[in-house]
């Protein structure tokens, strides 16, 4: 019975009360938590929370957990607002450290509030929206015959993909399209979500973004604006943590976690600003062009089908006149301000005056549209 006393009295980090550890002498800098709900479920309160005052939440924690020891990948448990409400310790420096009243304690809740959002995105874009952009397309076609059947690849699957090229040529468009005709989940993420307030919280993010869509594979992860995370070395120096999250990206990219059927598509304007050794990783880049007279006119058709009002316009002279604009260029730039030109003029058809006006107030960098319509 005395034996069993004493076990009893052996205090870990999930304990609900403050450890004092006589061997531990290293205060915690900071810790990164993570809720991660009941052990059991409980339906009267959801899983979820929302912390609106960081700082207070950050006071509310200190208080409550001063003098605990707090080790990564253990738990922490609210005792006073939500009770028995778990905590996971993503990351604690230094680890095995003691919580003091100048620990600073960081919560990450944006992946639990888009959890059920990103794990399997939705849009009603089709592949054949997709107007040109043969190469990409033919990257798609195989990363298609993959998911259908990946034990006959092996280690000849696609991993690492890069598309590139100038902001609104369909880089984006093509993965809502692949996602919406193929039956896995699609992790879309913006990069600079991946980026936290405090060293380590990208690294961490980072992980569990990749263990969400290894534990759901064959999936496919999206990370737009690449080079918000994957800085060049010579400009590593504007934030203290991308060497940080930057080895952390490489360590998932090359399948050390083992991320067996997982795709990575990483996308960025300029490939020239990001780490040498992260572009190193991609198997191919693809170059999303702007499109030719053929596309521009393609494109243009498709939009003016969905268009509110009619339309009398000369469609040749503006795809002359479009010569460098993108796909999304024409549809916002172009078409959607003639429209609401038309619209605000009491127009009942859309007409070369109102694409005019669209012309003019879209700051086309094409000197042969000069005078066009003088």
């Amino acid at each position: 019975m005395k034996s069993d006393n004493k076990k009893a009295e052996i205090k870990t980090t999930n304990q609900k009360q403050p450890l004092k550890e006589t061997e531990c002498k290293e205060y915690a800098e900071c810790i990164i938590l993570k809720p991660v709900g009941y052990p059991f479920e409980f339906n009267l309160m959801d899983d979820d929370i929302e912390i609106t005052n960081k700082e207070l939440f950050e006071e509310y924690a200190r208080e409550q957990w001063l003098g605990l020891v707090v080790s990564e990948n253990s738990h922490l448990f609210d005792q006073k607002i939500i009770p028995d409400y778990g905590f996971e310790i993503i990351k604690a420096k230094p680890n095995n450290s003691i919580i003091s009243e100048t620990t600073k304690i960081k919560l990450i809740t944006d992946d639990l509030k888009n959890k059920r959002d990103e794990t399997k995105f939705k849009s009603n874009i089709l592949l054949s929206d997709i107007v040109g952009q043969k190469n990409a397309k033919n990257k798609v076609k195989v990363i298609t015959r993959y998911l259908e059947n990946p034990e006959k690849f092996g280690p000849w699957a696609p991993k690492n993909i890069l598309f590139y090229g100038l902001p609104g040529t369909g880089k984006t468009m093509l993965v809502k399209a692949l996602a919406n005709e193929l039956e896995v989940p699609l992790y879309l993420i913006k990069a600079t979500s991946l980026i936290g307030d405090h060293v380590g919280d990208g690294a961490s993010k980072i992980h569990d973004l990749f263990k969400k869509a290894s534990e759901n594979s064959p999936s496919i992860i999206f990370i737009d604006e690449m080079d918000a995370i994957a800085l060049h070395r010579s400009f590593q120096t504007l934030r203290g943590d991308v060497s940080e999250i930057v080895n952390s990206l490489l360590t998932e990219m090359d399948g050390i976690s083992e991320n067996e059927s997982v795709i990575t598509i990483g996308a960025t304007n300029n490939p020239t600003s990001l780490d040498f050794a992260v572009r190193s990783r991609f198997e191919e880049e693809i170059e999303f062009e702007l499109p030719d007279d053929e596309e521009r006119l393609t494109i243009l058709e498709n939009n003016l089908k969905t268009m509110p009002l009619d339309y009398d316009i000369d469609l040749e002279k503006v795809v002359k006149i479009t010569k460098g604009l993108s796909g999304r260029d024409l549809k916002e730039k172009i078409l959607k301000t003639a429209l609401h030109n038309a619209i605000a003029n009491d127009y009942e058809i859309v007409t070369m005056e109102n694409i005019d006006y669209a012309i003019k107030n879209s700051k086309i960098k094409n000197t042969d549209v000069k005078g066009m319509f003088e």
